[in-house]
């Protein structure tokens, strides 16, 4: 079998780390991870590339190492794309059809949806999904998939990503210039989504929250339809720039300080707790108490959830998320989050991790909230595989038809030339048994 059809590999380039993995679909549907290697991120600053020369050595670095853990050569990667100037619309289409009687087709939902790349948007902007989420068939609403139905008008609402073709651009270069074929940029919140959320979570209605290093995406799914995306240019790195700034100690320390001993919620905290950390050059070491880490780190975690209750709200479907929130990315293990998003929500509130779609003897380390994005980039990898090949598949029989027409035209023609070869020659053989029988 062919590499490409066989593995995905995809290029999470997130602000604080930048992931390669590679996976592989089982007979049972299942991915199994053959590798995954993470450097740490420079160059990329709220999930947009600002350093092309950094950020390509740090791609390559890890694809270097994913290339020897799996054994392959890489060519071809799906890579995530997130940062503040992604933006989302919703939009309505149609196409009106010949005939009543002919059936939709899949070429007739791809042209309503290659329709909707030809809206006007802004100068410097560009689209980069065009999401369907239902149709309308002769003024039947509430069509999930019209394929296969039969009518003369086909409208459809879209929800479409909008983001900076800059931004696009400058991935493009940083994955080139890696010595990679960019196959497609797919939208980070999205690729979250197909990893930790599940089909009924989809249908109740659930709010996608990825908290990573520089950005917190958002992903709104009601009754299995997208209904909002957005990206919140903050995560967890201004939670450590303030704890970092507030206790006056080093960034790489303020770090460790909010994995090892942070919390969510500062009433949770203890006050006779302290964690000694050592002075800079020589001074002496510095006592933080726990409950006043846990209020620095409660502030700015109650700013980036008014942002994501804000961004919820305006998707018009708060009231609507029976399956409440699910929290992932590498911010969503800090201790007391869920308790404080659920007092600053109401909804229920859980941690997603990529289990679901995993294979069991996939590598264990995968299996982790920050790794969300590059699991759901390999499955959404493999979507498109398939997309791909039944598109083929369409198209096939058709070309054996037009061969098998041609092969058809071409035997009747020699048929057509034998036979009036054969006329003429019966003509001429009558005509010599005639003067033979003359004589």
């Amino acid at each position: 079998m062919d590499y490409k059809e066989e593995f995905v590999a995809a290029i999470d380039i997130g602000t604080t780390k930048i992931v390669a993995i590679v996976g592989k679909r089982k007979e049972n549907g299942k991915i199994e991870i053959l590798g995954i290697s993470k450097t740490v991120s420079k160059g990329v600053k709220r999930g947009v590339v600002l350093n092309i020369e950094e950020a390509v050595n740090s791609i390559q670095k890890t694809v270097e190492d994913v290339q020897f853990t799996v054994g392959k050569q890489i060519s071809e990667v799906y890579v995530g794309i997130a940062g503040q100037h992604i933006k989302s619309i919703k939009n309505r289409g149609y196409i009106n059809r010949d005939s009543y009687d002919d059936e939709i087709t899949k070429e007739d939902i791809n042209a309503l949806i290659q329709d909707m790349y030809k809206i006007p948007i802004d100068i410097g902007e560009e689209i980069i999904h065009v999401l369907p989420q239902n149709f309308i068939v002769d003024n039947e609403t509430g069509v999930k998939n019209p394929v296969g139905m039969s009518g003369k008008r086909v409208e459809a609402n879209f929800h479409i990503v909008i983001g900076q073709i800059a931004s696009a651009k400058n991935i493009g270069k940083c994955i080139a210039k890696a010595g990679l074929n960019l196959n497609q940029l797919i939208l980070e919140p999205l690729a979250s989504s197909e990893a930790v959320l599940t089909d009924d979570e989809k249908e109740a209605g659930v709010a996608l929250v990825d908290i990573g290093g520089g950005t917190t995406d958002i992903a709104v799914y009601y009754d299995d339809i997208i209904r909002h995306t957005a990206v919140i240019p903050f995560g967890g790195d201004v939670v450590t720039k303030d704890i970092k700034e507030g206790c006056s100690i080093l960034q790489r320390q303020a770090e460790l300080l909010k994995i090892q001993y942070g919390s969510a919620l500062g009433d949770l905290a203890k006050d006779a707790e302290v964690v000694s950390i050592p002075g800079i050059s020589g001074r002496e070491p510095k006592e933080i108490s726990f409950k006043s880490l846990a209020y620095i780190i409660q502030s700015r975690m109650e700013e980036i959830l008014d942002a994501v209750i804000y961004e919820i709200e305006n998707s018009g479907y708060f009231d609507r998320l029976s399956a409440g929130i699910v929290l992932t990315g590498g911010g969503a293990l800090l201790k007391h989050l869920p308790a404080l998003v659920k007092f600053k929500t109401g909804m229920d509130v859980r941690i997603g991790y990529p289990t679901e779609h995993l294979a069991t003897d996939a590598i264990k380390e995968v299996n982790h909230p920050m790794f969300s994005t590059s699991v759901g980039l390999i499955l959404k990898g493999f979507e498109q595989c398939n997309n791909q090949k039944s598109t083929k598949k369409v198209l096939e029989p058709q070309v054996e038809n037009e061969e098998e027409i041609e092969f058809d035209q071409e035997i009747e023609k020699k048929e057509r030339k034998n036979g009036l070869l054969g006329n003429l020659k019966k003509v001429f053989t009558d005509i010599f048994d005639e003067d033979d029988a003359e004589m």
